[in-house]
This record gives structure tokens, C-alpha cells and sequence, in this order.
């Protein structure tokens, strides 16, 4: 998890007094962060990944001061209306399609605000940002720019400028394989023909996102009263929300926010939008998580702790407030509010024998079955790509996709187990076969449940051998439900990523339960394996 170092004497003179030190530690660690140190200059504490808002020194003292009861509620920020505009180039929309932007004015800043600017873009680069795959930010001088802005993109050939932290310009080319930050994130613009820019009416260009900005126009100094501040990637809510928590940061410095006009593939918007999202507070809702019997009263004042606004049973929630997307979240806060040092223990008024969970039960058993038979357990990771679960398979499985994916290989929720097991199987070439693995991992599916989404988990068992065929799968497959006692039914079914003839479904009763079979030979081509491959799928769930 990220850690922020904030400035003592600023953070004390933020809250208005200069708390003892093993007060600072208490309190710092009850507001549902980590500490982890403390000396006369410096704060150093951790940040829980649900709250970029805290990564920064306005940001984290706006919200201390609050839960110390020193600035309750909702704050209020005043946004200019807006006097420039940034153009949205279709060019960019197949790259990088969205910018939310803004400008902030009044800036006195010296070293330590200057390091307080880079330290929130750099913590929100690395967090909220993925590593600026989902957001990348850039703070320029406005002095230095001649609006209106337009955000396009370019063939990389086009283009040349002067990146900061560089004595001569260079082509977008040269950037992105010798310059340091151009080669840690080459990657984010790997296969696009054209990379996208910032440049002002003049055409100087700003920047060259999500890699660097210009040294000329993109380098922020004391001199500094008046920036523009601009998030761009692929989906525009999530870029609005990062602005909204740079905007709030620096006009806890002293700036003031000035909204701007986005022009964007026929739309116009109007950025940054601060207006308080509502979120409905059921209280007896909060009473039974919270085992406590709080009046709307007090639920009013411990959500003002935490920096909430509070009308006619809903919550107002802070437009920088990135991490409140159920009810639950605001329990969370309202307990953090009321003190988890002020909850009684007590002991429940019944009497229960523990035991382990008849599911667990099950799954070691299996596991030991297995392992009698030669069978070694794998723990793969969840998230897979489309290629695993359909290209290489020759499948059209129905796949869940992450909105906000880290990289291609590991973009989807897997839909069926085989090709996890599948791509073990690939990855232990190099060793000497047979191999027989297993691995129990969960599947996804659209659903009636409150995400949408049913989870289901699988038992997945494969023989990679030059003797493995359906004949030896179903043997391991009979064996182990003879052992556990469960009656099951084949049926001969046709898929495509199995030999015709040699697969069949898997019935429980009358529900169907899973696959069986020996994997086509065009299979084991597109996974450049060499040995047949036998394997069966078990939806654990329907054996209870």
C-alpha cells in the first residue's frame, strides 16, 4: 500500500494545534489509516488503496481535521464559471478518448507546495491511476500556454518536442526507447499508430500522455501562481473524479478553481463538477451493522466527522470521495467516526459448537483423493484473458471483462476452469511427464445477485500424458465420486474444444455439473503442447 510523508508543522498548523505525540499516533491510526512513523519534521503514514483522497497533505488534513471535530461537514469549494475551453480531437478516441481538465488560480508556492504537488500526482499516478494506464495527470503553467487547448493525436513520426528531464527535443520516437520515463511506460502506447497530445492554440504541445510533459510548457516552479490540471484515459468518470481530488487539494493551498468547457464528439461539458453525490442512510440498517442504536441526530454528527453533508435521510457525499459505492462503505465510515475503541465487547447470548464449514470439508477431502492418486494441486491466479479462455480453446465462452484491467493477459473473469488448468499445463513443458494436476478456482457468470455477477466454484482435473485419454479421465472421475459418495450421470455432448466422440457433460441429479474429455488436437497445437490431454470439470457446489 502507498505511503505518504506529510510535513508536521504544516499538517498541525492545518488543525490549528500541535497535537502530543502519542495523541498524533492515536488518533492518525483511528481514522483508518496506518502509521508508520512519526518524528518532529515528518509524518510518514500508510494509505488504504480506498482512499486516494488522503494522498496528499491537503487531502489528508482535511480530512484529520474533520475527525478530530476541528472543520465538521461537508467543505464547500467555490468553482469559477468557466472562461476557456480544451477540444477533444476524435483523433484521440481510439487511444486515449477522454480528459476531464480544469484551472486553478492564486497559487503562492514555494518548495514544500511544490512537493506537495508532485508527491498527490505521483501517489495518484501509481494508485488511482494504475500506474497511469486508467488516469495520467499533468500540471502545467498556465502563463506559459495560449488557449483554447485541444487534446489529438498524432502519427509518432509528427512528432517532436522537448521532454522534461531532457537537454535537447526529440521525436516521440526517441522518447519512448532512450528516455527514462519513455521506456517504464513505452507500454502504454505499444501498437497504436498514433499517440496522443496536448497543445495550446499555437500548437506548442504540452504534453505527450500518459508518458511525460514538456519542458517548455509542462514544468511547474515557484514563480508559479496559475496551472492547468488535466486527467486523461479511457473513461471520463473516473478522470473527473482524480481531478476533483487535485482541484480540492490545491485550493486547500490557497488556489481557486476555475472550471473550464469541454468540446468533445458533439457534447460540451463542464469541468470540474463538485456537486455532492447522494447516498440514501437507512439507520436501522447502520444499527444492526454496527450493534448500536444511534438517532438520526448522531448519525448527522458522526457523518460530519468524516467530511459529509447530511439532508432528509441521505448523505451527501464529497465529489473527491472516490471509494463510497454501497451503503456498507458508509457504515464503515460512521463506525470510524464513532470510535472502534468506544464499542462495548459482549459476549452473545447463545450457545453455539463451531465447526468447519461442510464446503471446506469437502474440498480437503477431494484434495486428499487426489493427492492419493498421484495428483499434484495448483493455485493459479483468478483473472485470465480472452485468448485463454476462447481463442486457444476454440470456445465462444460468455466472459465478464474488468472495466479498468492492468494488462491484456489478465482482462476477464474466467467463465469455465479448463483453460486455467490448460495453460498450467503449457507453462510445465519443460518438465517430465505424465504430469497429473488439479486445482479448485472460482467461475463467473451474469446473475441474480446484488453485483450481477454468480460465482461458482470449480474442481479442474487434467492427465497430460501420451496415454491420456477420455478412458482415463472418466476412471479418476468415477474413483473420486465412489469416494465421496456421490452419484453422477454421463451424457455424450459435442464442444469444440474436445474430440468428437470423446467428451461428454456431467449431470448431478438433472443439473449439469461440468465437462469431460480428451482436448482436440488443434488445442493442444494453439498451446504448443506436445502430450494429449484428459480432463474433467466439477462444479463443487452441486455435490452437497
Amino acid at each position: 500500500m502507498p505511503t505518504i510523508t506529510l510535513n508536521r508543522k504544516v499538517l498541525e498548523k492545518a488543525i490549528g494545534k500541535a497535537l502530543p505525540e502519542e495523541e498524533l499516533k492515536e488518533r492518525i491510526s483511528m481514522l483508518g489509516t496506518d502509521l508508520e512513523s512519526v518524528t518532529k519534521d515528518e509524518i510518514v503514514v500508510e494509505i488504504f488503496p480506498n482512499r486516494p483522497d488522503l494522498l496528499s497533505d491537503p487531502g489528508f488534513a482535511r480530512a484529520f481535521k474533520s475527525f478530530l471535530g476541528v472543520e465538521t461537514g461537508l467543505k464547500q469549494y467555490k468553482v469559477e464559471k468557466p472562461k476557456h475551453k480544451m477540444v477533444i480531437d476524435p483523433s484521440v478516441k481510439d487511444v486515449r478518448p477522454w480528459s476531464a481538465c480544469a484551472i486553478v488560480t492564486g497559487l503562492k508556492l514555494d518548495d514544500e507546495k511544490i512537493r506537495e504537488i508532485i508527491q498527490i500526482q505521483e501517489k495518484l499516478h501509481v494508485t488511482f491511476g494504475r500506474n497511469r494506464k486508467k488516469v495520467a495527470i499533468g500540471i502545467y503553467p498556465l502563463e506559459k500556454i495560449t488557449m483554447p487547448i485541444t487534446f489529438k493525436a498524432l502519427p509518432p513520426q509528427q512528432i517532436s518536442f522537448r521532454p522534461l528531464e531532457s537537454t535537447k527535443e526529440m521525436t516521440a520516437k526517441e522518447i519512448l526507447e532512450t528516455h527514462p520515463t519513455g521506456k517504464e511506460y513505452a507500454h502504454l502506447l505499444a501498437g497504436k499508430t498514433r499517440y496522443p497530445l496536448f497543445v495550446d492554440a499555437k500548437d506548442k504541445i504540452l504534453s505527450l500522455p500518459p508518458i511525460i510533459n514538456s519542458y517548455d510548457v509542462g514544468k511547474v516552479t515557484e514563480k508559479t501562481t496559475t496551472v492547468f490540471i488535466e486527467c486523461s484515459g479511457s473513461a471520463y468518470d473516473a478522470q473527473a473524479k482524480c481531478l476533483n481530488m487535485i482541484v480540492c487539494a490545491l485550493a486547500d493551498m490557497g488556489g481557486q478553481i476555475h472550471a473550464m468547457d469541454i468540446e468533445a464528439y458533439g457534447k460540451k461539458l463542464v469541468s470540474p463538477d463538485l456537486t455532492p453525490s447522494e447516498q440514501l442512510i437507512d439507520i436501522a440498517y447502520v444499527n444492526k451493522i454496527l450493534g448500536l442504536d444511534l438517532k438520526e441526530k448522531d448519525v448527522k454528527e458522526l457523518l460530519a466527522r468524516m467530511g459529509y453533508g447530511y439532508e432528509k435521510g441521505k448523505a451527501l457525499v464529497p465529489a473527491y470521495r472516490a471509494d463510497i459505492l454501497h451503503p456498507l462503505d458508509l457504515v464503515e465510515d460512521i463506525a470510524i467516526a464513532y470510535g472502534f475503541e468506544n464499542f462495548t465487547e459482549e459476549l452473545p447470548q447463545v450457545a453455539t459448537i463451531g465447526e468447519e464449514h461442510k464446503e471446506n470439508v469437502l474440498k480437503r477431502n477431494v484434495g486428499e483423493i487426489l493427492a492419493g492418486l498421484g495428483f499434484l494441486e495448483c493455485a493459479p491466479t483468478i483473472l485470465t484473458s480472452k485468448e485463454t479462455q476462447n481463442t486457444k480453446m476454440l470456445a465462444k465462452e460468455s466472459l465478464i471483462e474488468l472495466s479498468n484491467s492492468v494488462n491484456q493477459e489478465y482482462d476477464v473473469l474466467p467463465a469455465w476452469g479448463i483453460p486455467t488448468l490448460v495453460e498450467l499445463f503449457q507453462r510445465n513443458r519443460q518438465y517430465e511427464y505424465p504430469q497429473f494436476l488439479f486445482t479448485m478456482l472460482p467461475t463467473f457468470a451474469k446473475g441474480q445477485t446484488e453485483t450481477g455477477i454468480a460465482e461458482t466454484q470449480k474442481l479442474v482435473v487434467g492427465v497430460a500424458d501420451e496415454k491420456a485419454d477420455y478412458t482415463k479421465a472418466r476412471q479418476v472421475l468415477d474413483y473420486l465420486m465412489r469416494m465421496v459418495g456421490k452419484e453422477i450421470t454421463i451424457e455424450k455432448t459435442e464442444h469444440p474444444s474436445f474430440i468428437p466422440g470423446r467428451v461428454a457433460k456431467i449431470l448431478v441429479g438433472k443439473k449439469e455439473a461440468g465437462l469431460i474429455g480428451e482436448l482436440h488436437p488443434q488445442v493442444l497445437e494453439n498451446w504448443q503442447l506436445i502430450m494429449p490431454v484428459a480432463v474433467f470439470e466439477l462444479d463443487i457446489n452441486l455435490l452437497f
